[in-house]
């Protein structure tokens, strides 16, 4: 392989976009920060039947005729009790991911987006989406009813169309503390253009799984690997973890290439935003895009 074209595939970053995803994970794998969620490597259903297979056996030889006796009145045999049947054992079946039963649109996204949490596709309700972020958003989204519809705009990606819903039908902030089912915006988390500028705005999504104590965001998001879940300290956004505990603030949300720094989930960061009911964050308009 030329140098050129290695130093190429070592350039490229992590994000996510409407038409071509590249994913979250291309160069980034083997130094990537521990994730809140396991892989999400495809794998056998351990609710798979499993077939048993019998011992082979010998095939039985025939025994000899005997000599016919002189009949003797037997007895009659004491009647048996029937045999009882043996319980069918049936395998588990794969439970479809499926809205919450309840009536809170806030509570159906969020249930929604927790059990795809692991899974390499996102499938809701027999629907199969794309393989990239928005797809995350539209799937879990859609069971409160909610479509993003009627804000794009020529040259948007699906990113900045989700933006500019929330901007236009909702409300749009950087400050006070999130609420769980809102969005996550991120910028430059690749080069979707492939000019080697930072300059494609909006360029990932993802919403709120939950806040900690210490101000920690978890984010699930849809990468290249599957929906997984990662980790966000506005407050530290240059930290990947906490020098006194250990605790990992910022996941490596894009690699820059040899020779750089990772880049965290902190700070790439450029709004949250909420178009669902309840939630008391006062908007603010961010991000030029």
């Amino acid at each position: 392989m030329k140098l050129g074209a290695w130093m190429a595939m070592l350039a490229m970053t992590t994000g996510c976009a409407t038409g071509s995803p590249v994913g979250a994970w291309v160069a980034a794998d083997p130094v990537r920060y521990r994730s809140a969620s396991p892989p999400a490597f495809p794998r056998a259903a351990l609710s798979s039947e499993v077939a048993v297979r019998e011992s082979p056996r010998a095939p039985a030889k025939k025994a000899p005729t005997p000599r016919k006796a002189p009949a003797v009145a037997k007895a009659p045999a004491p009647a048996r009790a029937p045999a009882k049947p043996r319980p069918t054992v049936t395998p588990a079946k794969q439970t479809p991911v499926s809205p919450a039963p309840t009536g809170n649109p806030r509570e159906r996204v969020l249930a929604t987006a927790r059990a795809l949490v692991g899974q390499s596709t996102v499938k809701v309700n027999g629907r199969r989406y794309p393989a990239d972020c928005t797809a995350l958003i539209e799937a879990t989204y859609a069971q409160a009813g909610v479509k993003f519809r009627g804000t794009l705009k020529p040259g948007d990606n699906g990113v900045t169309a989700l933006y500019r819903y929330a901007r236009a039908n909702g409300r749009v902030y950087t400050d006070g503390r999130p609420v769980p089912g809102d969005l996550v915006f991120f910028r430059e988390t690749y080069d979707q253009n492939r000019d080697g500028r930072r300059n494609d705005g909006l360029t990932h999504v993802g919403l709120v799984d939950g806040v900690d104590a210490d101000g920690t965001v978890t984010v699930i998001h849809r990468v290249k690997r599957g929906v997984v879940r990662y980790r966000m300290n506005l407050a530290r956004p240059h930290l990947p973890r906490d020098p006194k505990t250990g605790e990992v603030l910022n996941d490596m949300l894009r690699n820059p290439g040899p020779g750089h720094s990772n880049v965290l989930t902190g700070q790439l960061f450029a709004a949250f935003g909420s178009v669902l009911p309840s939630g008391t964050t006062k908007p603010m308009a961010v991000a030029a895009r």
